[in-house]
């Protein structure tokens, strides 16, 4: 752990750097690498893993899926690195701003992703224990449905269960706050859809 900053420095500093780490459109890039020119065009129009998977293939889907989620890893290990014992929450605020940056992204016109990954990454940080309980409920559904997809959601939705019997409520808190937040985003995408589809009717 580096010294610990004030919160004065702190708050701002973290904020910042998680933003910026999440505004790097790694999907983005890596697709227009194998011949996607914009995933805003294409699929779901979700510029981010899945939609950029279902384009280019899962082999090369694989950095994005790596580099997505290291944003939100990196981003909370900066918070937890400077926090003192007592701003534990910081790793989470970090993370937080990283999923903002990946739903807004400043180098990609501020549209971005759903920021699941990112959570996921910054997740493994803030909360290692109960991540590893939800990353051997999501290899055991994916090796009992053979759907990578339904794996994830059940390692993402085990995940606050296994928080709160280890670490307390005040933490899953912070978790859910988070997950809130993909929440919002999936509805927010969902009604895109609809307003699109009304516009062409």
């Amino acid at each position: 752990m580096l010294a610990a900053v004030p919160s004065s420095v702190a708050i701002p500093l973290v904020v910042a750097c998680g933003y910026v780490l999440g505004s790097i459109p790694f999907a983005a890039t890596v697709a227009r690498r194998h011949g996607v020119s914009d995933l805003l065009q294409v699929g779901d129009r979700n510029p981010g893993y899945w939609n950029a998977k279902q384009q280019i293939g899962d082999r090369f889907a694989v950095p994005i899926l790596v580099l997505d989620t290291a944003k939100g890893a990196v981003a909370a290990a900066l918070g937890l690195a400077i926090a003192a014992p007592d701003q534990w929450w910081l790793a989470y605020l970090a993370g937080g701003a990283a999923m903002v940056g990946h739903a807004w992204p400043l180098f990609a016109g501020f549209r971005g992703g759903r920021s699941v990954l990112t959570f996921v990454g910054a997740a493994a940080v803030c909360a290692p224990l109960p991540a590893l309980v939800a990353v051997a409920v999501f290899v055991a559904a994916w090796a009992g449905t053979r759907n990578f997809a339904w794996g994830a959601r059940a390692g993402i939705v085990i995940f606050p269960f296994a928080q709160i019997l280890i670490e307390g409520p005040n933490r899953t808190a912070l978790t859910g706050v988070l997950m809130t937040f993909i929440g919002l985003r999936f509805l927010q995408a969902q009604l895109g859809v609809v307003s699109d589809t009304t516009h062409n009717l």
